[in-house]
């Protein structure tokens, strides 16, 4: 028998069904009715986990505005607005990226560093980004300035998050940058370097991995906050890891053979694997 989610009792009873045909239990200690679902971090939501899903992969994968989602999923007799789409990413995109950050593949030691500019009318915004030698991006955030602060605060961000030390930081000729790495990765070999160059390290690595986020951004009016901009970006750089092969897609979707793969299976893969994650999300107490 379940346990209540609300007093986590197990002196639970069977009490019929509700109306979408689940099974529905009574707590005899806080006499509460529930289901399986009800634990889920769907559950309240007028629309199914699928259709929500959906319209937060669309969002986040393609360069379409809320309202362009807001009239594809009008034509399968859903309809919302285009709030609710932005509502839905805010809440449950960073969401998936963590429960993806559990599966993605370990980076690598040598890393690539730095920044781009975000614009929203005159309004200039940073995005710092970290990536190893494979291309797998090691850690993102977007901060409001550029200085030491920032700089120092994103490495021990990417530290944190992903338990490896590298012994290569590759970054351009930004002074922060020098002052960062010596005192948050004092192991490390900074090597500062520019795009062009005839031999030796380069920043083009770290300068390609920029183009997904241009490309999905220019479509839009920009980022509004920095709070909502880190959501949308979180979830925007787990399916671009979930699609490029740095998400062990076997463990989520099983069957799976990336070797033998087709592009159209493993775009299947991908919505299956974000299903999974997303029967996987319980309700935030």
């Amino acid at each position: 028998m379940m346990h209540c989610p609300s007093c986590q009792r197990p002196a639970t009873e069977r009490d019929g069904y509700d109306e979408q045909g689940r099974q529905r239990y009574g707590c005899r200690p806080c006499h509460r009715d529930f289901t399986a679902h009800s634990t889920s971090a769907f559950s309240g939501y007028r629309w199914p986990a699928d259709v929500i899903l959906t319209a937060v992969r669309w969002y986040a994968s393609y360069p379409l505005s809320a309202q362009q989602v807001r009239q594809l999923l009008a034509e399968r007799h859903i309809d919302i607005s285009a709030r609710t789409v932005l509502n839905w990413v805010q809440t449950f995109g960073p969401r998936l990226a963590q429960a993806l950050h559990g599966h993605r593949r370990r980076v690598g030691r040598h890393w690539y560093v730095d920044e781009v500019f975000c614009f929203r009318g005159k309004q200039k915004r940073y995005l710092y980004r970290a990536s190893d030698h494979h291309g797998q991006v090691v850690d993102i955030w977007l901060r409001d300035k550029r200085d030491r602060a920032s700089a120092e605060a994103f490495c021990r961000r990417a530290l944190k998050r992903t338990g490896t030390n590298p012994h290569t930081v590759v970054s351009d000729h930004h002074q922060p940058y020098v002052k960062a790495v010596t005192s948050t990765l004092p192991s490390a070999c900074h090597i500062r370097t520019g795009l062009h160059r005839a031999r030796g390290e380069t920043t083009n690595p770290i300068e390609r991995s920029h183009v997904a986020t241009r490309d999905r951004l220019r479509c839009t009016r920009g980022l509004k906050t920095v709070t909502t901009g880190q959501r949308f970006l979180e979830c925007f750089e787990g399916l671009q890891a979930l699609r490029r092969g740095y998400v062990k897609l076997r463990e989520l979707v099983p069957g799976y053979r990336a070797t033998t793969a087709s592009p159209h299976e493993t775009t299947r893969a991908v919505m299956v694997a974000m299903n999974v994650l997303g029967a996987q999300l319980q309700k935030v107490v």
